[in-house]
């Protein structure tokens, strides 16, 4: 499993939670070049994947304990939950396809390993303990 972090530059707080990715062994030992392209392609349907599984785990019924109806009846108003909400349609192919772009446009670096990957297409090789960085860049604004 590779891990998986986000930082923005100037800040401290991290850009998302770590997370890890499972890549098939082969390219976790090392014994075959894989891209960054396809890293990405996984590691975004990996999280197009978790998003979805979030999604349904938010649409099954709660109930509210005792002290959860007297603590939103003190409040003026109890809710059992939120309200219909209708799931958010994510294209895997899309989202993939938007990640690529913006690392084509520049608005994300990729450290794997302590080095910065330029080439979506260049051959990669991961280790069991690899740790891919995402690095948003920020634009700055005016003359």
């Amino acid at each position: 499993m590779i891990s998986v972090t986000g930082k923005i530059i100037g800040k401290k707080k991290p850009l998302f939670a770590d997370f890890g990715v499972d890549l098939p062994p082969e390219f976790e030992r090392g014994d075959s070049g894989i891209t960054l392209r396809e890293v990405l392609d996984k590691i975004v349907r990996a999280q197009v994947a978790a998003f979805k599984n979030r999604q349904q785990d938010r649409q099954f019924i709660r109930a509210l304990t005792e002290q959860q109806i007297e603590q939103q009846a003190a409040r003026g108003k109890v809710e059992a939950g939120q309200s219909e909400i209708k799931p958010q349609e994510v294209d895997e192919d899309q989202a993939v396809g938007a990640a690529l772009q913006a690392f084509e446009d520049g608005l994300y670096l990729v450290i794997l390993d302590g080095d910065e990957q330029k080439q979506l297409d260049k051959q990669i090789y991961l280790k069991p303990d690899s740790k891919i960085t995402f690095v948003r860049l920020t634009m700055l604004a005016g003359a």
